[in-house]
């Protein structure tokens, strides 16, 4: 069993016009959210063992407000690859990231939404329907594949664990 959760960045700024799209940081929102979906995966004890994270400012800082909520943040590799990376590069990159048993990907849409939809197979209804809706920033998905290694995922194999979004999340009922 292998678990998979895709965390898309927090709310992004746009308040400074002419900033290149990789160094736009997070916005007042996406600095409240950030660290809510960090305390929702301690509170569950979804600690990932690898997180793969694209190195655009507002993933990084995402990734950086979320794992300090955690008591032992796991290894990180920032990698340019998930920059805007669509759901088939996405996949090439779950199939190579090696022998963790749940990774984290830290990424952005539509790549995202676009992978989520199309690796689950089934799950919860609730879950599934507001995934299919929309993947809001700060949004987290979770993914369980009856596999033994990530080079076996294949779209429609996953089962929708959990979809969380920030404004649904009541930190005391994490």
């Amino acid at each position: 069993m292998r678990e998979l959760l895709l965390f898309r960045h927090a709310k992004s700024s746009w308040d400074r016009p002419g900033v290149p799209d990789r160094e736009r940081d997070l916005d007042p929102r996406g600095l409240a959210a950030a660290p809510r979906m960090g305390a929702l995966l301690q509170a569950r004890n979804l600690i990932p063992d690898l997180v793969l994270c694209s190195t655009a400012r507002r993933t990084v800082h995402t990734w950086q407000l979320a794992s300090a909520q955690l008591q032992q943040p796991p290894t990180v590799i920032y990698t340019a690859e998930l920059y805007l990376a669509g759901p088939e590069r996405l996949l090439s990159i779950i199939h190579g990231s090696g022998n963790a048993r749940r990774l984290l990907l830290v990424g952005h849409n539509p790549g995202m939404h676009a992978l989520a939809n199309r690796l689950t197979g089934t799950g919860a209804g609730g879950a599934r329907a507001r995934l299919a809706e929309k993947f809001p920033t700060a949004g987290l998905a979770l993914i369980a594949f009856a596999i033994e290694g990530w080079a076996e995922v294949v779209p429609g194999t996953g089962e929708l664990q959990s979809f969380w979004r920030p404004r649904d999340l009541d930190l005391a009922s994490v």
